[in-house]
């Protein structure tokens, strides 16, 4: 072939006729090559990020996020019946849409089936939102927060820490560790000692962080805990009070109000949450290193104010029961973010008198019920 088109020692030739063939050549070849070239280089810059609890209400939104930055996303939830699964199905229909997310309907707590998914699937991150939530709900179902929040922690610690490609291991912790104390000066810091839970999720949420402290030791394995205060906003959990007071008062019936209505918590928008997760994401820590973030708005709200904004968002007022503080619930709740803004200049935007009406109107658009 190369003699067809050049000279003496490989010289191109100067007949018109020849470079007319050699251009045509050139070409096609250019032509044929470059869509090739193209899509392998598209395919090697683009980033794998396993989504665990990705039909829960933050997993979702992580989700979407990291689908519009351009990323390829695997998610992985096991759609249980801890509330409606119709909620849950309407939001992974919702991320079907994206032609670059993949949803695997898997338990976390099978060890051999995560491993696999991972090895196959051979992610950047892991974003690990996947558990059993609901601090009253441990008081009835234990067992639940055993399988979910520890045997299936395990299992991603150690389908990551076997797959060389997992860079970043981030996973949703929650406020929850801290236990019930005063919400003097700053908030909750990650520094203060957190040795005693108030219910068995706390608990299993903070045993999740010792067990990933000891295998960023054991195996150099990066990772990040994301201690979430009190998340809401549209499509989330029913079983917070926010959503069930909604619908109680949408269905004009009274609503209980535990603690004496004298609770407070740090009430975060989920848009603001998600804000710090792609934050952390982007500053993934060094082999071996194990970080906590609180992700919380650092501006605690009483829950007789946070009721005030929901029944003015709603547009009537409702019967209120006072009822003495439950078991396993804390007092108040209050985020100290100095540590996650240093690292990312994370600061929350949206206050609930903005968010919980953006709520309302979700709820009201998507008609549950």
């Amino acid at each position: 072939m190369e003699g067809a088109f050049t000279g003496a020692h490989g010289a191109r030739s100067k007949d018109p006729r020849i470079l007319a063939l050699n251009f045509r050549f050139d070409a096609r070849f250019i032509r044929k090559s470059v869509p090739i070239f193209r899509n392998a280089l598209a395919r090697s810059w683009i980033v794998t990020v396993i989504v665990t609890g990705a039909a829960g209400f933050i997993g979702m939104h992580v989700c979407e996020r990291l689908l519009r930055r351009g990323e390829r996303v695997v998610g992985v939830d096991n759609f249980n019946a801890y509330y409606d699964p119709t909620l849950k199905d309407a939001r992974a229909a919702r991320l079907a849409s994206h032609s670059a997310f993949e949803m695997v309907r898997l338990d976390i707590a099978d060890a051999p089936a995560v491993e696999a998914l991972v090895r196959k699937t051979a992610p950047h991150s892991v974003v690990h939102l996947a558990a059993q939530a609901g601090v009253r709900y441990s008081l009835e179902n234990p067992f639940a927060y055993e399988r979910s929040n520890l045997a299936g922690h395990l299992a991603v610690l150690e389908a990551c820490r076997r797959q060389p490609s997992v860079k970043h291991l981030a996973y949703a912790s929650s406020s929850s560790v801290y236990g019930d104390r005063p919400i003097g000066g700053q908030g909750f810091s990650e520094d203060e000692q957190v040795d005693a839970p108030a219910s068995l999720y706390a608990a299993t949420k903070r045993a999740a962080e010792l067990m990933s402290i000891t295998y960023s030791k054991l195996y150099a394995l990066p990772q990040t805990g994301l201690r979430f205060f009190t998340v809401y906003g549209p499509w989330g959990r029913p079983d917070m009070a926010y959503f069930s007071f909604t619908e109680n008062i949408l269905a004009r019936r009274p609503i209980e109000v535990f603690g004496e209505g004298q609770m407070a918590r740090d009430f975060t928008y989920i848009d603001d949450i998600v804000d710090g997760v792609m934050g952390v994401l982007d500053h993934a820590p060094e082999a071996g290193e194990h970080r906590l973030f609180n992700i919380g708005d650092s501006r605690p709200v009483g829950l007789m104010d946070m009721i005030d904004v929901l029944e003015r968002a709603l547009g009537r007022s409702t019967e209120k029961h006072f009822r003495p503080m439950q078991p396993g619930d804390v007092t108040a709740t209050f985020a100290d973010i100095s540590r996650l803004n240093a690292l990312t200049g994370y600061q929350p935007k949206v206050t609930i008198e903005e968010g919980l009406p953006r709520f309302v109107a979700w709820r009201r658009q998507w008609g549950l019920g």
